[in-house]
């Protein structure tokens, strides 16, 4: 299973942008994808998920200004991002699992990672 993660870039504060993860292998629509973020000196954290039944989860940070989204036609997971803040500057990583799970917003709750798409906001 390959994740693709793209859509990254140098946005200022108030902007949107729009990430994609293409993923490849296995069968797209029995994958619940997520979507965590890392910056400089701190630990890799949940962003969003949805579940392969279309559930979403957010957190609390982002509730409210990203949306995640997933189109099982194309295999690929989108995270929507409103109303940018500087504190939202991190690598984007989007990671998919196939089995049940509790941990859906922890790192060990995913198998299968993208390698990762810059985003920075300039404030």
């Amino acid at each position: 299973v390959q994740l693709q993660a793209s859509g990254g870039g140098l946005v200022q504060a108030g902007d949107s942008l729009r990430l994609s993860c293409t993923v490849s292998g296995g069968t797209f629509s029995s994958y619940a994808l997520g979507w965590f973020r890392q910056a400089p000196g701190l630990e890799r954290e949940f962003v969003a998920r949805i579940s392969w039944l279309g559930p979403t989860y957010y957190a609390d940070s982002v509730k409210g200004r990203f949306t995640i989204s997933r189109d099982n036609a194309k295999s690929t997971v989108y995270l929507q991002m409103n109303s940018l803040k500087y504190e939202d500057t991190a690598v984007y990583y989007c990671a998919a699992v196939d089995r049940i799970t509790m941990n859906w917003n922890v790192v060990g709750g995913y198998d299968y990672w993208g390698q990762g798409t810059l985003v920075t906001v300039s404030s």
